[in-house]
């Protein structure tokens, strides 16, 4: 018993194989662009799914913790259409995964958002955004997030 609990914590902590980083790599790169035409498609209440539902889950803006947990992106989320009625996301040509384990990756990318708030006035933000993927039950989600705006010159 001892030995196959050895056995597989040693196989749980392998290095992923050539063929493995390609998977995860390309399972996660799907993810990632389905992340940004869901909430293209169906606004910024799509990041609900998008978002690890566990206690784990936190996001950042530039700098500041915006979401401390699951919960507090439910809520932010919640509230989102009062100022928020559609978002078109793009990401960068530079989309980078970074295969961790067979669960767990890491992503970044620049970014090109255009909100579009209720009384129809429109903002456009860049930056960059990373990120930790994890693969759960459901498929993946976003387990850790961070959002950094490019300021407008002279701020």
């Amino acid at each position: 018993m001892v030995l196959a609990l050895a056995s597989a914590a040693a196989a749980a902590q392998a290095p992923l194989t050539p063929q493995a980083r390609a998977a995860v790599s390309a399972d996660v790169r799907h993810f990632m662009l389905a992340v940004a035409s869901d909430v293209t498609q169906h606004g910024p209440t799509a990041w609900r799914a998008q978002f690890s539902p566990t206690p784990q889950f936190f996001m950042a803006v530039n700098g500041a913790l915006a979401f401390a947990d699951s919960a507090a992106a439910s809520r932010g989320i919640a509230a989102l259409p009062a100022i928020i009625t559609s978002i078109e996301l793009k990401w960068g040509d530079d989309l980078r995964i970074d295969p961790l384990t067979a669960h767990f990756a890491v992503v970044a990318s620049s970014y090109y958002e255009v909100q579009t708030h209720p009384d129809g006035t429109r903002s456009i933000e860049r930056g960059y955004f990373t990120g930790v993927a994890e693969q759960g039950v459901a498929g993946w989600t976003l387990r850790d997030a961070h959002w950094s705006s490019l300021a407008a010159p002279g701020h």
